[in-house]
């Protein structure tokens, strides 16, 4: 079976394990006929980012143990549903995007150039990014 790949072209690298992240809660941003969703950008998540995709009905502030989903914080690495991050794109919310760690498929829905555009190495300190 071949590697997922990015949207780079190049093999799949990790998003993030602290949070464990990815649909399949396997710290990358893979996916499969399951995910109807679409995980397949990996955000490092700002307090603006969080805020809007609350007022949108996406809270993804507050733990959901039951889903194993254990809430974010800024600075957090997530893979993220591809139309959410387009939404806030769409709504001067946009958060950063680690390229390496973005699933090809997410340009289904986001233009490689947008991506680009928010394209970030994780800083030392995630925690600045608030």
């Amino acid at each position: 079976m071949d590697r997922d790949l990015n949207v780079l072209g190049e093999p799949l690298e990790e998003c993030g394990t602290d949070p464990v992240t990815g649909f399949y809660r396997d710290g990358c941003c893979t996916t499969g006929p399951e995910d109807l969703g679409s995980h397949t950008v990996c955000a490092v998540v700002t307090a603006e980012f969080l805020t809007h995709q609350a007022s949108v009905g996406n809270d993804l502030i507050t733990p959901r143990p039951e889903y194993g989903f254990p809430g974010l914080e800024p600075g957090d690495r997530w893979c993220v549903v591809a139309a959410r991050w387009l939404q806030s794109y769409r709504a001067g919310a946009a958060t950063p995007v680690v390229l390496a760690a973005t699933h090809v498929r997410s340009l289904e829905t986001v233009p490689l150039g947008v991506l680009r555009s928010h394209a970030v190495d994780v800083p030392p300190d995630p925690g600045s990014l608030t």
